[in-house]
């Protein structure tokens, strides 16, 4: 689990984060990332990784800016489609409105309750978060991949093809609106599902996603123009597979 929070007061950062840490020791769980941040900015850039296993925790006013939470929600929403976003904050009567943001937020908790009221609805986001982190719908439509430095997490016709990083033990990932890099190896990831083929040492693609294969360069191609290198051993097997693929969608 990842958990991100964003307040810019000082004395309710050191109260949330004390909290979290303290719930997370009770609850037996733990979380690879426990970030603190008072600008929008610096919180989105901490943003790595994508799935239901982050949890992000948003005051609305940021700076007297009343409503930059939820600005905030909705590009963290557009980043990372499954994460867990709820709003902690005094101003609760911005509830309404969040539903023109489409940021599909949790919960909203009041920041002005008792303490331990406080700590007991944080705890319900945390554990809700922990126990749905695994769960996912239509799973064989979702690609999931987890290690002990990364988990990623997001639609399989998003993913056009990983490739080797020049970093050392991570690998990039190409999609349809950007591109990731994260710990893992290709014969990991290729292992999560069938529809994952190895082309080439160094690349392994998403064969629903394939526009076209040059078998005369060696070459597959996708529909924003990106090619991977097909190895000529692996070329028979890579048809094989594709039109296999076709008849099945």
């Amino acid at each position: 689990m990842n958990i991100f929070i964003l307040e810019d007061n000082l004395i309710q950062q050191t109260r949330i984060k004390t909290l979290v840490t303290e719930i997370l020791r009770e609850e037996g769980l733990s979380a690879r990332q426990l970030e603190v941040s008072s600008k929008p900015q610096n919180l989105l850039e901490t943003i790595v990784e994508k799935g239901n296993h982050q949890l992000f925790l948003l005051d609305i006013d940021i700076k007297g800016e009343t409503k930059k939470g939820l600005e905030t929600a909705a590009d963290i929403r557009s980043i990372d489609p499954a994460a867990v976003i709820v709003f902690v904050t005094t101003h609760s009567e911005f509830a309404p409105i969040s539903f023109k943001y489409k940021v599909s937020a949790l919960d909203f908790i009041d920041k002005t309750v008792s303490d331990e009221d406080f700590k007991e609805e944080l705890r319900e986001a945390i554990t809700y978060t922990a126990n749905n982190m695994h769960r996912t719908e239509e799973v064989d439509e979702v690609f999931t991949f987890e290690s002990a430095q990364a988990r990623v997490q997001l639609p399989f016709k998003d993913i056009y093809y990983f490739a080797t990083s020049p970093t050392p033990h991570k690998v990039m990932l190409m999609t349809k609106t950007e591109r990731l890099e994260f710990y893992g190896s290709l014969s990991e990831i290729a292992a999560v599902n069938s529809r994952l083929f190895s082309c080439h040492r160094s690349f392994l693609i998403n064969l629903d996603n394939i526009s076209r294969v040059d078998k005369v360069e060696l070459l597959v191609y996708f529909d924003n123009g990106d090619a991977c290198p097909v190895s000529r051993l692996k070329m028979k097997s890579l048809m094989k597979e594709w039109e296999q693929r076709q008849k099945d969608i």
